[in-house]
């Protein structure tokens, strides 16, 4: 890998540029969906599963993928998810069939769930002095910013212009170019993957975990749907049931897939619930308003998605310029205190926004709020536990935290569904306002459950 300036520069813009990617997908579907249900013939419960399918398997895989990714090297584990997700994203462009096009959705999903915690894990590696990390954490919070908000207009743009087919296709080059770019730009592995045993990849303890959170966020995803039968309370049951399994492997398993150990470090517990939270607090935030503007002031799926656009739009710059010098001035748990805060202000404004508002006096406000405050609750509620993990866990320490942000997410959606009723004003404030009290809790996580003593990452050699 480079060790100049700009190999770095080019080493951020891939791996950020992979990160925005991903995230965006969990959205871009979304205004793709009447066309898809139109030209596969797919009934409207068979149409849900082109999103829902992505979201069960990333939130399910990424605990294991992260352990694999410190087995056996982040570059590795990098560029075979990418390769995975880019595959995938072909075949869902081109099939012509409802099935195969949630199996390549599925397996999309797959491809991002390992392509995250490596490349949390990479950052963490390769920016070592503590202003390129701040910077590069910076710029990462920027994607996930865009992502989460640009993801609805994106779509409508793409689908007007190009057909629903390029929702998917358009990943196909900025993925071959990644994998090509990846070849130079990231740091070697130097493991020796012949010398790794089987039993250090914990295959019973990958099995239980995994099939618990798929299950968890199969289940959650349901209940967002409002769909909750006999069935999918059975299947519930079996994920306590394997999460109990899971448990037990993990204690008896000398190299486990989750070191239970971990959880006694403030700043990774700390950075787990934070990061819940968030998910909790902002996912379904995009959903209600995307209702809110299609249900009460009938606009078109197009003009929703354009209507939460500035949030992306404000959320880069403050994440690229303002988001470093914070942390470098107050820290990360500093940052995430008044991330949270300003998110709980942001979704209280939402929370009281009239019928018939005004778009420039009574949701920009709230949306510039809201856009300064998702940058720093990102940053702040995953940085600690990055700058906490040991070397070799850093890994299964992403993977941790961002498998505790897409639990959040399926979770928020499906109990702040249930106060959006129908379209109702007053359903939609309800869900706001409990979004905000998820803010408000994260709040309480940053202010005491993070060690506001922890020092900044030493610097140290650049990978080879």
């Amino acid at each position: 890998m480079p060790n100049t300036l700009a190999g770095q520069r080019g080493t951020l813009l891939l791996l950020t540029s992979v990160e925005l990617l991903v995230f965006l997908d969990t959205s871009v579907v979304n205004l793709a969906m009447p066309s898809i249900g139109s030209a596969l013939s797919l009934s409207v419960a068979t149409l849900v599963w082109v999103s829902s399918a992505y979201q069960v398997t990333f939130g399910g895989f990424q605990l294991g993928a992260g352990r694999t990714t410190d087995r056996l090297g982040m570059r590795l584990t990098f560029r075979t998810g990418l390769a995975l997700f880019t595959a995938a994203s072909l075949l869902a462009g081109l099939t012509h069939s409802g099935a195969a096009l949630i199996a390549a959705r599925a397996l999309q999903g797959v491809g991002a769930a390992i392509l995250i915690p490596a490349e949390l894990a990479l950052i963490t590696a390769v920016f070592t002095e503590p202003e390129a990390y701040r910077r590069a954490f910076g710029v990462w919070s920027a994607m996930g910013a865009v992502g989460a908000a640009g993801g609805v207009a994106v779509g409508g743009v793409i689908v007007s212009a190009l057909g629903w087919q390029w929702v998917f296709l358009v990943n196909v080059p900025i993925g071959v170019i990644g994998l090509l770019a990846s070849s130079r730009l990231l740091p070697r592995d130097g493991i020796d993957l012949r010398a790794v045993r089987r039993g250090e990849l914990d295959l019973p303890g990958m099995v239980t975990g995994t099939g618990c959170l798929l299950l968890v966020v199969y289940v959650a995803t349901k209940a967002a749907e409002g769909s909750l039968g006999l069935r999918h309370w059975l299947l519930a049951g079996l994920a306590v049931l394997l999460g109990a399994a899971f448990a037990a492997v993990e204690r008896r398993t000398p190299t486990p897939v989750l070191p239970f150990r971990l959880f006694r470090t403030r700043d990774i517990t700390g950075s787990a619930l934070a990061n819940f939270l968030v998910g909790a607090a902002h996912v379904p935030v995009f959903v209600f308003l995307s209702l809110y503007f299609q249900e009460v002031h009938h606009y078109s799926a197009v003009r929703s998605g354009l209507a939460v656009l500035p949030i992306a739009l404000v959320g880069i710059p403050v994440a690229r310029l303002l988001i470093p010098r914070a942390l470098k001035a107050v820290g990360p748990r500093r940052v995430l205190v008044a991330g949270m805060a300003l998110l709980a202000v942001a979704l209280l404004l939402l929370s009281r926004i009239p019928a018939r508002a005004d778009y420039a006096a009574d949701f920009l406000p709230a949306a510039m709020v809201f856009a300064v405050a998702l940058p720093a609750c990102f940053v702040g509620a995953t940085m600690p536990a990055m700058r906490a993990a040991a070397p070799g866990e850093t890994g299964v320490v992403s993977g941790v935290v961002n498998t505790a942000q897409r639990l959040g997410a399926g979770l928020g959606v499906a109990v702040l569904a249930a106060n959006a009723d129908g379209g109702a004003v007053t359903g939609y404030h309800h869900a706001f306002l409990g979004a905000a009290v998820f803010a408000g809790l994260g709040l309480l996580v940053a202010a005491f459950l993070l060690d506001a003593s922890a020092p900044e990452p030493a610097p140290a050699s650049p990978a080879a």
